[in-house]
């Protein structure tokens, strides 16, 4: 027999503190990370807007799903990985160190900075979670696109109760 903070029901479990609160599940935040792997995958020849278009159904019914959930650390820690995604996807779509320059140099940063990011020989992954990309495309970037906050509609959410 398993204490509950071990068990998980219905994709939540309970938390090991003082007070009990409901925190989702690791396993289901796993399988809303391989849900959006697979929309990033088919994402790749299409527009920035056109995948975020695609991802927000799947993250509204999620976290519609989950908003009783009360840690609010992993729902921060999966938007930012949602974020990086979409930056890898914007870095592998620019492809040439040319190109990427050009577009961090669209998006405000400086020359040197720019070249200096462009031209690194990390690959998309490491250049999506890279200083000079968050600067250049911001959270305020992807909520400009319309990109849905998990965060935020939770907060949205446990108001309309």
């Amino acid at each position: 027999m398993a204490r509950p903070w071990e068990r998980k029901f219905l994709g939540y479990t309970v938390s090991v503190h003082r007070e009990t609160r409901l925190r989702i599940a690791p396993e289901s935040a796993r399988r809303l990370a391989d849900k959006v792997r697979e929309l990033m995958r088919a994402g790749r020849g299409r527009s920035l807007a056109h995948t975020i278009k695609d991802l927000n159904p799947v993250l509204r019914a999620w976290i519609t799903y989950f908003r009783l959930a009360q840690n609010k650390g992993m729902l921060e820690e999966l938007d930012g990985w949602v974020r990086r995604r979409l930056r890898c996807l914007l870095w592998r779509q620019w492809k040439r160190p040319r190109t990427r320059q050009a577009r961090l140099r669209a998006l405000g940063l400086d020359a040197e900075a720019a070249w200096r990011t462009a031209s690194s020989g990390r690959g998309p992954w490491h250049s999506a979670g890279s200083r000079m990309a968050n600067v250049a495309l911001p959270a305020r970037y992807f909520t400009r696109m319309r990109l849905l906050s998990l965060l935020d509609t939770q907060r949205g959410l446990q108001c309309a109760r």
